[in-house]
């Protein structure tokens, strides 16, 4: 069982920056591949960032050059770091720890871009 919990939301102005973490605790983490994703009001939830085992991180192209997704296996700990914020990037940020069809989800944390 993984246990995955995101934090490192808040209100901030556009243009700002902030920094998700995504802990995932339980054995063997460094073997799963893991994925942001964000739901905003009257949206889908839609996929963000994924970072895998193997092989170049990929970005949705809204976010590219602005977002950048890192592991730090030893902590296991994902992060997202989001520069130039816009209004639209405003939503439940969560993460998503898959590994040979199983899927563990966190509650997500909250961004607000707003002035």
């Amino acid at each position: 069982q993984v246990q995955v919990v995101e934090s490192g939301g808040g209100l901030v102005q556009p243009g700002g920056s902030l920094r998700l973490s995504c802990a995932a605790s339980g054995t063997g983490i460094y073997t799963y591949n893991m994925r942001w994703y964000r739901q905003t009001p009257g949206k889908q939830r839609e996929w963000v960032a994924g970072i895998f085992t193997s092989g170049p991180a990929n970005y949705t192209d809204s976010v590219k050059g602005r977002f950048t997704i890192s592991r730090n296996d030893a902590w296991n700990t994902t992060y997202l770091q989001m520069t130039d914020l816009r209004t639209e990037d405003t939503g439940v940020y969560s993460c998503r720890a898959s590994r040979a069809g199983h899927d563990f989800w966190g509650r997500g944390t909250q961004v607000t871009v707003s002035s």
